[in-house]
């Protein structure tokens, strides 16, 4: 008898500085099988990145390459830079039975919805949108970073308040107050989802 309850994929989004990797970093304490899948940007490195893990940083030679090749599960322009989804960082891991979590925005969570409509991979996705407490805290958190310019702050303050009129698009949405209560949160909406039972397979509890 197959009791098996199905690995997921999470795409999970939100403005920048909402403190999406923060989130994750207790996640992963919580999820220790889970995978981040790590993307591809042409930008140039924070000096806290490691590359491999924080993203594959790529020149954009060889993101336009990845780009002709159908290598991506989404990509997109971004503040001026490219970044995208290796479709290689999610389903072999889904195969191998472990769960996956994507940070992507809301462009990029829009593709892959598209992308993986009608396949094997559709039943497999849950999207979760993390809202910042309000603006003010937002951009303190995006100031607190040190790592942008002051025309980089309010681009990225001006997206992230259009980013967040689509919160309403995602399957879930939570305030990030505290990032270890939001990664509880997270870990509860995989255990969740995965109970569901239109996503469990043709043989469970057969």
């Amino acid at each position: 008898m197959n009791t098996t309850f199905p690995v997921l994929a999470l795409v999970l989004s939100g403005p920048s500085g909402v403190g999406k990797s923060s989130v994750c970093q207790v996640l992963f304490n919580l999820m220790p099988n889970l995978h981040f899948s790590v993307s591809c940007t042409t930008r140039a490195p924070r000096p806290s990145e490691i590359p491999g893990r924080s993203y594959h940083f790529l020149s954009s030679s060889d993101f336009t390459a990845h780009k002709k090749a159908g290598d991506f599960l989404e990509h997109a322009q971004v503040h001026g830079q490219c970044y995208g989804t290796l479709a290689s960082e999610v389903r072999p891991y889904l195969e191998k039975q472990q769960d996956v979590i994507l940070d992507i925005d809301v462009q990029g969570a829009r593709q892959v919805w598209k992308n993986v409509r009608g396949t094997d991979l559709e039943r497999r996705f849950i999207s979760v949108f993390l809202l910042p407490p309000s603006l003010e805290v937002l951009e303190q958190r995006l100031r607190g970073r040190c790592s942008e310019s002051e025309e980089q702050i309010r681009q990225r303050l001006a997206r992230g308040r259009e980013e967040m009129n689509y919160w309403r698009e995602y399957d879930y949405v939570l305030i990030n107050n505290d990032r270890h209560e939001s990664a509880r949160q997270l870990q509860a909406i995989f255990e969740a989802a995965r109970c569901r039972c239109d996503i469990q397979s043709e043989d469970f509890y057969v």
